[in-house]
C-alpha cells in the first residue's frame, strides 16, 4: 500500500485505507468497460486498495468491471461487496455470496456487508454470515444504509458485535448522521464508510465550496472529499470512471484544511441540529 494513503483501523484491527474506489453504475455500457477497468487498475497502483462493489449494481456487472481490474493482483486489494436484502436469508446470502464470488473471479471476499435493511431478520442474516466466514468465503461482514436504532438491535444479537462497518450516504450536503450515528459507531471503534462522498459530483459544482478550493488551488470536489476524510473513522469510497479522475481523488489526500477552511465550510454547510432520518440514494 502507499504509504501516501492514510488508513483507519476495523474492529479486527486490520487497518483499511480511508479512499477507497466505488463502483456504482459501473458496468452499465460495454463501451466504457476498458477505461472503467483501467481507473480501477490505476487507483491499485497509486494505492487505493480498496474497492467497493455489490451485486446489485449493473445487476452484477459491477462485479465483472472489478474482477478485470483485479486479475492477477487480487492479493493486493481489500475487496468490498453487498448483498440485497432480498437475499439476506440463510440459503440466499450463501447463493448471492457464490454467485458474487464468480463475477468476481476470486474465492473470498474481504468484506461483505447487507446491502439495506429489509424483511429477514437481522439474526437469520448475521447468522448466515458467519457462516460464510467459517467457511473462508468472506472474512468479515458489516451492513450499509443502517440507521441508529438499527445500529443498536444489532449490537443486541448474538454474533452481532463482529459488524465491521456501516455504509451510508455520507457528505457536506448529507451531514445527518454526525448527530447520533457516527458518534455512536466511534464510541465502538466501529468506521463508517460514506458513498457519494461528493453527493454524486452536485459538490463539484458548487459554488459554496469555490473560495475554499481556491485558497488550496484545487477543486471543489477535492475540497469536499478532503473533508469527508478528515473525519476520525471515516472512508470515503468515491467513483472514478476515468484515470485523470482517479488522480484527482487521490491527491485530495494530501490536503490539510485548516481551521479557517473548516468554520467556513460548516457555515455554508451546517451540522445538524437534531434527529434526522437516514437519508439514501
Amino acid at each position: 500500500m502507499s504509504s501516501s494513503v492514510r488508513t483507519t483501523t476495523l474492529p479486527s484491527g486490520e487497518a483499511i485505507p480511508v479512499l477507497g474506489q466505488g463502483t456504482w453504475k459501473m458496468g452499465e455500457d460495454s463501451r466504457r468497460r476498458a477505461e472503467e477497468v483501467n481507473a480501477l487498475k490505476l487507483g491499485l497502483d497509486l494505492g487505493v486498495t480498496l474497492i467497493d462493489t455489490a451485486e446489485m449494481y449493473a445487476d452484477g456487472g459491477a462485479e465483472e468491471v472489478v474482477a478485470q481490474a483485479i486479475a492477477g493482483r487480487r492479493a493486493e486489494v481489500f475487496l468490498v461487496s453487498k448483498v440485497l436484502p432480498s437475499n439476506a436469508s440463510r440459503a440466499g446470502v450463501q447463493r448471492a455470496c457464490e454467485n458474487s464470488l464468480k463475477r468476481l473471479a476470486t474465492d473470498r471476499i474481504d468484506l461483505y456487508l447487507l446491502h439495506w435493511p429489509g424483511s429477514v431478520p437481522l439474526s437469520e442474516t448475521v447468522e448466515a454470515f458467519e457462516a460464510l466466514k467459517e467457511a473462508g468465503k468472506i472474512r468479515h461482514w458489516g451492513v450499509s444504509n443502517f440507521d441508529t436504532d438499527e445500529m443498536q438491535e444489532l449490537a443486541l444479537l448474538s454474533d452481532g458485535d463482529k459488524v465491521q462497518t456501516n455504509q451510508v450516504l455520507y457528505n457536506l450536503v448529507r451531514r445527518g448522521p454526525e448527530f447520533d450515528l457516527t458518534p455512536w459507531m466511534r464510541k465502538r471503534g466501529i468506521p463508517l464508510m460514506a458513498y457519494s462522498p461528493v453527493e454524486q459530483g452536485a459538490l463539484a459544482r458548487s459554488g459554496k465550496l469555490e473560495a475554499v478550493a481556491a485558497r488550496h488551488g484545487l477543486t471543489p470536489a477535492q475540497i469536499a472529499l478532503a473533508w469527508v476524510m478528515r473525519q476520525q473513522g471515516v472512508i470515503a469510497i468515491p467513483k472514478a470512471s476515468s484515470q485523470e479522475h482517479v488522480r484527482q481523488n487521490v491527491a485530495a489526500l494530501d490536503i490539510d484544511l485548516t481551521a479557517q477552511d473548516i468554520a467556513d465550510l460548516d457555515h455554508a454547510f451546517p451540522p445538524p441540529t437534531r434527529k434526522r432520518g437516514l437519508e439514501m440514494i
